[in-house]
């Protein structure tokens, strides 16, 4: 199988890019996150190679943990590679992560074809799969930073933009106030 790709992209569309490989352009699906990293230079993908009846369907991450969540999400039944790559396209890893954890589903319902059974059944599973309970993030935790994007968006932010800020905080700033003031400052500079 397919498992990495070193090459030159050499077209970018909306939900997937063209990357030459020594002289083989090869159709890769990804995310919009990957697909922003992806400019003319080299670039490097983890790459998953679906196989349906009819197809042979590519999709690159730009990391390996991207990689790993895309196959345990697919590994649910309901959910295929593309509905998977709208999950990761909504957040990132450790922030679904951490919704998966504490038992929120609201990030993947804002996935097109993702109801509110199905995402209650892949935060089921992935619980399971993911070993949560274990060593898990408080479903606290989860509900401040819900909280701290509820707040942003309210100052106007996009909710992905949002979630981007809440990223760049430091992970030993505490408090609801400290960790809004400096996703605030993290703005500015």
């Amino acid at each position: 199988m397919i498992g990495h790709l070193d090459g030159k992209t050499i077209f970018k569309g909306e939900k997937y890019a063209i990357l030459d490989v020594g002289g083989v352009g090869y159709k890769i699906f990804a995310g919009a996150d990957t697909l922003k990293k992806m400019g003319t230079e080299k670039v490097s993908l983890w790459t998953h190679l679906h196989v349906k009846e009819d197809a042979l369907d590519l999709y690159g991450f730009s990391n390996q943990s991207e990689l790993e969540f895309f196959e345990l999400l697919i590994s649910i039944s309901g959910i295929g590679p593309r509905s998977a790559l709208g999950i990761l396209s909504v957040a990132p890893v450790d922030t679904i992560k951490r919704a998966v954890g504490s038992g929120d589903t609201t990030y993947l319902t804002k996935v097109s074809g993702v109801g509110r059974k199905t995402a209650e059944k892949v935060v089921l599973e992935l619980k399971d799969k993911m070993g949560f309970g274990k060593n898990g993030t408080s479903p606290e935790e989860f509900k401040d930073d819900a909280d701290l994007v509820e707040a942003l968006v309210a100052l106007g932010y996009s909710q992905r933009d949002a979630r981007e800020m809440i990223q760049k905080i430091p992970k030993d700033t505490k408090g609801r106030e400290n960790r809004l003031k400096t996703a605030l400052k993290l703005t500015k500079n």
